[in-house]
C-alpha cells in the first residue's frame, strides 16, 4: 500500500482516497465549516455541527464533554466527519511543569521533549487532537507579557528547543486515544512589538526576520509540526494573519509547508480594528487569499461566506 508523509503523519492512500471521496460530497458550507472553529461553545452551535458548518472547538475538555460532541458530529452530522478539538497546553496538561521560558534555561532538548510528550499523552486522554504549542517567538524586550511562554532572546536556542518540543508533542506513542498536532506560534515576530506592548505594531527588516525570528519556526516545521497559527501582530505594516507574503510567498513556497494555518483568537476580524481591512467581508477575504486556511472563533469566514465565496 502506498503511503505517502505529511509532516510526520502516514497516511495511507485508502485515507487520501477517503478525504478525496468526502471533499467531492461537500456542499461549499459544509468545506466552509470545515473553515471555522469555535472557541466558546453555545446551545447554537450544536446546530451548527449538526449541519456541518464547524470543523474545530477550542476550550472544550473533559472527556465525556467531548465524547458527546464528537457524538453529535459523527453520527447527527450528514457526512459524519469528525471535529477536530485544540486546546492551548503551555507547561502541562494535568502534570504541571515549569513556564516555557524556565524549562528553556535548562538547554536540554531531550528533557523537554519529554515534558512536551507527558502532556500530550495527558491531553489526548481527554480527547484533545491539536496543542496550540510551542510558542517559538523570540522576544528581546523584558516588558511584552508573554515572554514566559517561549525561549527567550536567543535565536539557536529557540530553534532547538522548538524542534524538541514539537517532537514531544507529535510522538503519539499511545494506542487507542486520539493522535496529538502541534501548532507552533505565533507566525510571526510577535514577539517585536514596539515597547513590549502586546499587539502593537511590528517593523522588522526582512534580514532581521530570517536571521532572528524564522528559524525556530523553521526548525519547527522541519521537526514534523503539522499545523501553524498565525500572529495577531502586524509586520511592517501588514497584519500576519491576511499577509500574503508571510504565509504565502514564504511559508507555503519557499519552505513547501504542506500544513494548514490557523488564525489567533479573532485575529480575521481584527484586520478591521488595524485599519487594514474596511469590513468584516474584506478582511475574510484578505485572509483566505493570503492563505489563512482557518478562523479562530471570529465566524468571518462563517458569517461572510455569501459575499466571501459568491461574490
Amino acid at each position: 500500500m502506498t503511503q505517502l508523509k505529511r509532516s510526520n503523519f502516514i497516511i495511507n492512500d485508502e485515507t487520501e482516497q477517503k478525504i478525496e471521496k468526502l471533499l467531492g460530497q461537500m456542499t461549499l458550507e459544509e468545506k466552509i465549516g470545515q473553515m471555522t472553529q469555535r472557541g466558546t461553545l453555545k446551545e447554537s452551535d450544536l446546530e451548527w455541527i449538526r449541519e456541518g458548518k464547524i470543523g474545530s472547538l477550542l476550550n472544550v475538555r473533559e472527556a465525556d464533554k467531548v465524547n458527546e460532541l464528537q457524538r453529535i458530529a459523527v453520527e447527527e452530522s450528514r457526512l459524519g466527519i469528525p471535529l477536530i478539538i485544540g486546546d492551548d497546553v503551555i507547561h502541562g496538561y494535568r502534570s504541571i511543569f515549569p513556564i516555557p521560558l524556565a524549562e528553556s534555561c535548562s538547554w536540554n532538548p531531550e528533557l523537554l521533549e519529554e515534558t512536551a510528550a507527558i502532556a500530550a499523552r495527558e491531553a489526548s486522554a481527554h480527547g484533545i487532537h491539536w496543542i496550540f504549542a510551542p510558542m517559538v517567538d523570540i522576544a528581546r524586550d523584558a516588558r511584552w507579557g508573554r515572554i514566559a511562554e517561549g525561549a527567550g532572546e536567543d535565536t539557536y536556542l529557540g530553534s532547538v528547543i522548538a524542534a524538541a518540543r514539537v517532537k514531544g508533542f507529535q510522538r503519539n506513542d499511545w494506542e487507542d486515544r486520539p493522535g496529538i498536532v502541534a501548532c507552533p506560534k505565533h507566525f510571526t515576530a510577535y514577539g517585536a512589538a514596539q515597547a513590549g506592548r502586546d499587539y502593537n505594531t511590528v517593523d522588522v527588516p526582512e534580514m532581521v526576520l530570517r536571521e532572528t525570528y524564522f528559524p525556530p519556526f523553521k526548525a519547527a516545521l522541519d521537526a514534523g509540526a503539522g499545523t501553524l497559527m498565525a500572529a495577531f501582530n502586524d509586520l511592517n505594516g501588514v497584519p500576519c494573519t491576511g499577509n500574503e507574503w508571510l504565509l504565502t510567498d514564504i511559508l507555503q513556497k519557499e519552505w513547501g509547508f504542506k500544513g494548514f494555518v490557523v488564525s489567533d483568537w479573532e485575529s480575521v476580524d481584527e484586520m478591521v480594528q488595524h485599519g487594514y481591512a474596511a469590513s468584516h467581508t474584506e478582511a475574510g477575504s484578505i485572509a483566505v487569499k493570503a492563505g489563512t486556511h482557518m478562523d479562530m472563533h471570529a465566524k468571518v469566514y462563517h458569517e461572510e461566506s455569501p459575499r466571501l465565496w459568491h461574490g
